[in-house]
């Protein structure tokens, strides 16, 4: 086993490790977790068997079978990316609807006080 390999499995490890113990600590919810471990997984165990990134950039046509993990790690960002945008719309969507719902009770409470 060659350093690079050696340093990418350990790499994959320590990520493994993180996560259990932000998971542990409250830190990081279940669901995410779940993505890092699959990434932790994956450095893990190219690291140990990088030929897997030659062997599957070959099958899918990439000439230089490095790039596959560079087009694959941006491809991942722009997906984090447009799921950080949908939860940050929903997100804004309740916040909006408890905005008006507040406003409607506390007209509400406004108008029964004026009735007093």
């Amino acid at each position: 086993m060659e350093k690079h390999q050696i340093t990418s499995a350990v790499i994959g490890l320590l990520v493994f490790g993180i996560i259990i113990w932000l998971v542990r600590r409250d830190h990081l919810h279940g669901r995410f977790a779940i993505r890092w471990f699959a990434i932790g997984f994956c450095c893990a165990l190219l690291g140990i068997f990088p030929g897997i990134t030659d062997w599957i950039a070959v099958r899918i046509g990439i000439a230089y079978p490095p790039i596959l993990a560079v087009i694959l790690g941006i491809g991942f960002l722009v997906l984090k990316m447009i799921m950080m945008d949908i939860e940050r719309s929903k997100n804004e969507i309740k916040l909006r609807r408890l905005a008006q719902r507040l406003a409607m009770l506390e007209s509400d409470f406004f108008n029964l006080q004026k009735k007093e």
